[in-house]
């Protein structure tokens, strides 16, 4: 597995070694001392999430002020717009987002370390993601900024006019200026 920076400090885009033939094929998703040297640090995981969604469903921008969760995040079946949005104060990168394409076809993972929210676009018919956590879900600690907050400027990959199916949650998020976010 390999990893490549992206312009928000700590997020990666993890690409693994796939060893294909006329068979198929066999990768490595996950190995903790492999992904401990690339991030840097001891992570630990506590749970696994699967999300299936339709095309043209929205989810996010979540996150918890208290036991922040760091996330690795992968698509096991269709492609999803994964974003990430810095909302640590102290970050050079507070209130900028990187985008990726993450598809079961090119199998890249994405790390998002804690003090960032994170929200998908499901672009396939259907997406599901899938990832692990660093820390519990915990409800009280639940937020979630709005998709469309236009601070942000998320460049969602939608058709032009179109708009994403989103939870209530989601639609009456937090705009960036009012949120309660990490120091």
């Amino acid at each position: 597995m390999r990893a490549e920076a992206t312009s928000i400090p700590g997020v990666l885009v993890l690409e693994p070694q796939i060893h294909a033939d006329e068979r198929g094929l066999f990768l490595e998703s996950y190995n903790q001392q492999r992904f401990d040297e690339l991030v840097g640090r001891p992570v630990r995981f506590v749970q696994d999430n699967h999300s299936r969604s339709r095309q043209g469903v929205l989810r996010g921008l979540h996150y918890q002020i208290h036991r922040p969760q760091g996330k690795l995040v992968r698509v096991v079946q269709g492609e999803v717009f994964d974003v990430a949005v810095d909302i640590r104060r102290s970050s050079p990168m507070f209130g900028q987002w990187v985008g990726v394409t993450l598809s079961a076809e090119n199998m890249r993972q994405l790390w998002l370390p804690e003090g960032l929210a994170h929200g998908f676009l499901a672009t396939s018919e259907p997406a599901d993601l899938v990832y692990k956590v660093t820390d519990f879900y915990a409800p009280e600690h639940d937020r979630c900024i709005c998709w469309s907050d236009p601070e942000l400027a998320i460049q969602w990959p939608l058709p032009p006019g179109a708009e994403p199916a989103v939870s209530d949650k989601d639609r009456s998020g937090a705009s960036l200026g009012e949120a309660e976010l990490f120091p």
